[in-house]
């Protein structure tokens, strides 16, 4: 502390004594030799005074000292040409007050602005300027790792500044760029050497010149995941480890006094999307103030809903969940992250057609996200009649009930297994897409009926069923990893992408009256192949594929299809306007007779009966074709 406050000391004596000499310096400049027929000896010493007098509080007030000469910015720039204007029009005020300028040409006055500003700014910065220097000769010459960066934007700009601190891990060798806009310039003489495409003859460059990069490090945080699956099988090729820094936004002020610490490569950061512009003032508009219902609230996609809604301040908050101990967990998270929202736990279950009516008897929503459902597609094609239970009859359920309770607005959480489906669990959500879809087009025949929102999506990382979360435990017990296939592809999305866009859509759908009884699809970019996701994931963690993990293919499971598809052949997409969502057309049916068939499905399931609720099953659903074991 006393050594911080001693700099201070030392920068404002400094200060002031340049601020006098300044007001010396532009009389001289101004009247030369001829300064002492104007001025005496006295008067020059009073002025200087006076102007240095000044100068001392104006200083003290403009916080010139928070900063460090080490790191002077643009910032301090910013406040010296604020210290250097206020400093001088004070000085003329009073100097005009005691003399009415009679002794001073005014032209002094705009040079001697110039002159303090070039005395109080020149020092800092030829300051800050020696310092890098000797630093990047001390980095070039001791243990800091040889890093590559990929990107030449703002944020490569910081992570080279943050590498000229005395301790600092990485010293930058280089710079590849995207799409080699920039290649031939440099951001703190660390020059662009080429694009992202010419990445493999760059670090040959850089070898042949002595500085091989150990490290590959990303600061272009919109590069999407197909870009960074490539750089990662590249620097594997090359020898050399793949890292990112952290967002920008994550960083605190003065990162160049601090570490700079790197983060690994995440399996979302391979399968993500550039972050896509939401409107988040019509999100906000659809939940603020409102009673809201989630169903599932406590599994992958519910939990996720339960935290974004939360942000945006519903009225209340209706955590509906079978699971008992999910429903704690939500429970407590919330109370921890927005403990003064009122949020009800309650436990049920969506094919108990009295508790969901009771519940939102009591409750009243007026949105209702129903993301409960059976979705793991083995278990469901091991236990039929129950997911056609949950999925298809619950939903039925639930959206009755909404009716009865007059909500306004329902969601129905959908996935691509529905489109062409080969296994009970996407036939079962077909039904429930064609149940919510046939009664928003009915609602529209009624003023103020309940409006469903159908919104489709594939696979989610971390969700339950997801292959992510398998892998991962497969390689903490040393492999191998399992593959059904070699030709295996899926969508994926990030939970936290999905949700974002699933309210998108929702608020989208309800500004939107003419999109009745159509499906809202999330854009999930393109499909991503199995084994080339477990071969990464064995990357990230260092080993080898085949050789440290091996992988297995166990073959196809009842139900399981080579590849997802987002839209049905009969059903084109069609873009909305909005950012990652997509829209289709899918055949309406009738939902009076639809219902009927739904409560035969219900009793041929209650029954205990899969062949008959199968059959029904078939009846609704023409293009669901079981793949295998099931008839």
């Amino acid at each position: 502390m006393k050594e911080k406050l001693s700099r201070a000391h030392v920068a404002f004596a400094h200060d002031v004594v340049m601020a006098a000499a300044s007001f010396v310096a532009a009389l001289y400049l101004r009247l030369g030799d001829g300064i002492w027929q104007y001025w005496g000896s006295g008067d020059l010493l009073l002025g200087t005074a006076l102007f240095a007098a000044v100068a001392v509080p104006v200083f003290l007030s403009q916080r010139l000292y928070r900063g460090v000469w080490r790191y002077a910015s643009v910032s301090d720039m910013t406040a010296l040409v604020r210290a250097s204007t206020l400093t001088v029009l004070i000085f003329m005020a009073l100097l005009f007050l005691m003399t009415r300028l009679q002794s001073l040409p005014r032209s002094v006055l705009i040079i001697n602005w110039f002159v303090l500003l070039s005395l109080l700014g020149g020092p800092r910065f030829f300051y800050r300027m020696f310092k890098d220097r000797v630093q990047a000769v001390r980095s070039a010459r001791g243990d800091a790792i040889p890093a590559l960066l990929v990107g030449a934007g703002d944020e490569a700009e910081l992570f080279i500044r943050a590498t000229r601190a005395d301790d600092a891990e990485y010293r930058a060798v280089g710079l590849v760029s995207e799409r080699g806009a920039r290649v031939g310039r440099n951001i703190h003489g660390i020059d662009v050497l080429g694009s992202i495409d010419e990445l493999e003859a760059v670090v040959e460059g850089l070898r042949r010149r002595g500085q091989s990069p150990h490290h590959l490090i990303i600061t272009d945080h919109r590069l999407d995941g197909a870009v960074v699956r490539d750089l990662l099988d590249t620097a594997d090729r090359l020898g050399m480890v793949l890292a990112r820094i952290p967002r920008l936004t994550d960083l605190r002020a003065g990162v160049g006094e601090e570490q700079l610490t790197l983060r690994p490569i995440a399996v979302e950061d391979l399968l993500g999307r550039p972050q896509l512009a939401l409107d988040r003032t019509s999100m906000e508009g659809l939940i603020k103030g409102r009673r809201v219902m989630v169903t599932g609230a406590g599994g992958s996609i519910g939990s996720e809903l339960v935290r974004q809604i939360s942000a945006f301040g519903p009225a209340r908050l209706v955590l509906f969940e079978a699971c008992e101990f999910n429903l704690y967990t939500i429970d407590q998270e919330l109370s921890r992250l927005n403990g003064g929202l009122e949020h009800v736990p309650v436990l049920g279950d969506v094919r108990d057609a009295v508790r969901v009516g009771s519940v939102m008897a009591e409750h009243r929503p007026e949105l209702v996200f129903h993301a409960a459902a059976l979705k793991h597609v083995p278990m469901v094609e091991c236990n039929p009649e129950e997911g056609m239970l949950t999925n298809a009859v619950g939903t039925r359920i639930v959206v009755d009930s909404c009716i009865k309770a007059g909500v306004g607005l329902m969601v129905q959480i959908s996935t691509d297994k529905a489109v062409n489906p080969t296994n009970v669990m996407g036939a079962s959500k077909r039904v429930a897409e064609m149940y919510a879809q046939a009664l928003d087009l009915a609602a529209g025949e009624q003023p103020g009926g309940t409006r469903f929102v159908t919104v489709r999506f594939g696979n989610v990382l971390g969700s339950t069923g997801s292959v992510v979360p398998l892998f991962q435990k497969q390689l903490a017990e040393g492999g191998p990893l399992t593959v059904t296939h070699p030709d295996m592809t899926r969508y994926f999305m990030t939970v936290h992408e999905a949700v974002e866009l699933v309210l998108q859509a929702s608020a989208f759908g309800v500004e939107h009256p003419d999109y009745r009884g159509k499906i809202f699809v999330l854009d999930m970019g393109e499909p991503v192949r199995i084994v080339h996701l477990a071969r990464q994931m064995i990357r990230l963690a260092g080993l080898r594929p085949d050789k440290d993990i091996q992988i297995s293919f166990t073959g196809l499971r009842p139900g399981e299809k080579l590849f997802e598809e987002i839209f049905h052949g009969a059903e084109p997409p069609v873009a909305t306007g909005r950012p990652g969502v997509l829209v289709a057309a899918p055949r309406a049916v009738d939902a009076e007779e639809l219902g009927v068939a739904i409560a035969e499905l219900g009793q041929a399931c209650r029954a205990h009966q899969p062949r008959a609720a199968l059959a029904i099953l078939r009846r609704l659903v023409p293009e669901y074709l079981p793949s295998a074991g099931l008839s």
